[in-house]
């Protein structure tokens, strides 16, 4: 049987630092991935999942609803709007390029997945630098964003609050104790949204798992992350971790 075909785009970034040592100094580049425990988790999986790391995604994250239909479904994850909006050729050499957050918008309508997972890149993110709020996708996602940074640490750790029925598609067989995380973005429901979890009571029982339709597709909201650093080690060790975003997937693909 052939698989269905999902599109993970973001989760990866460059760091840069200078290393000073007395009277000299040099810099140094590193490059990062943060879904790398994801993709292994989903390798058994009955999806095949094609990764387009953040800088990838610029140029590569299709342009026509032909190239993206390609997909069952999209995740965004830690992915800026401004790298979906801003192709080389209108960036670089002032060329109109197709708005592919429109796009996915009618993508969705038109009956194809959307899940969007948490990070400083995403929703509003850090300094609102992802900037999703007031665009096509957020018409698109069951959680509208929030006009300002909308990161909540809990440097502490917070246990997800699970209060959606167990049996649901994606919840079944994950029970309700999950592993601590260490953040998550701040959204606001859409009315009709379905909260399966939250953060806790003293987080004000944000949102953290929801679900929601547009048109004839449906779209998932992950508000922590996927990778480092709010979703610690524990958490990707987790027996229930491949279970849970198979299953996400397939709520959103309908096959659940």
């Amino acid at each position: 049987m052939t698989k269905k075909k999902i599109l993970l785009a973001g989760e990866s970034w460059v760091s840069t630092a200078t290393h000073i040592k007395g009277f000299d100094q040099f810099p140094t580049v590193t490059y990062h991935t943060g879904a790398d425990e994801l993709l292994k988790a989903l390798e058994t999986s009955p999806y095949d999942i094609t990764f387009m790391p953040a800088h990838e995604a610029q140029r590569g994250f299709p342009q026509t609803m032909e190239a993206l239909r390609a997909y069952d479904a999209v995740i965004l994850s830690d992915l800026g709007s401004n790298t979906l909006l801003l192709h080389p050729d209108t960036w670089i050499h002032s060329k109109p390029t197709p708005n592919r957050l429109k796009l996915i918008r009618d993508y969705v309508r038109d009956g194809g997945g959307l899940l969007m997972f948490g990070g400083y890149y995403s929703f509003q993110g850090i300094n609102g630098g992802a900037r999703y709020r007031r665009t096509p996708v957020e018409d698109v996602l069951p959680v509208t964003c929030l006009p300002i940074d909308d990161r909540v640490e809990v440097p502490e750790g917070f246990k997800p609050a699970v209060i959606g029925p167990s049996d649901h598609p994606i919840l079944q067989g994950l029970g309700t104790d999950w592993p601590e995380l260490l953040g998550f973005n701040e959204v606001e429901l859409k009315p009709g949204a379905e909260v399966l979890a939250t953060a806790p009571s003293d987080y004000g029982s944000l949102p953290l798992l929801v679900t929601g339709t547009y048109g004839h597709g449906r779209t998932l909201a992950w508000t922590s992350d996927i990778g480092p650093h709010w979703l610690p080690p524990a958490f990707c060790a987790w027996e229930g971790f491949a279970r849970i975003w198979t299953q996400a997937i397939a709520w959103t693909l309908k096959d659940a």
